[in-house]
């Protein structure tokens, strides 16, 4: 599944390739909101972790991971 954080005063946004569920993800995130913490931290599919100040953060997008089709097909 794939996460793209905005973060406050930065050019790019953060992907990130994750092998977590969107809820659990969704559930990371709103806790660390809530809960007043400084960062959170995610971790990618090859196990980098990603710390990103949560006082910074200007979004937050889960979807679903999408095959590319390849070729010309017809739909």
């Amino acid at each position: 599944m794939e996460v793209k954080i905005g973060v406050q005063y930065a050019a790019r946004e953060l992907i990130i390739d994750s092998a977590q569920s969107p809820a659990e993800v969704e559930a990371q995130v709103t806790d660390a909101i809530e809960s007043g913490k400084n960062t959170i931290t995610l971790v990618d599919e090859k196990g980098k972790r990603v710390i990103v100040p949560v006082d910074k953060l200007a979004y937050v997008e889960i979807a679903e991971a999408t095959s590319r089709q390849v070729g010309f097909t017809v739909r």
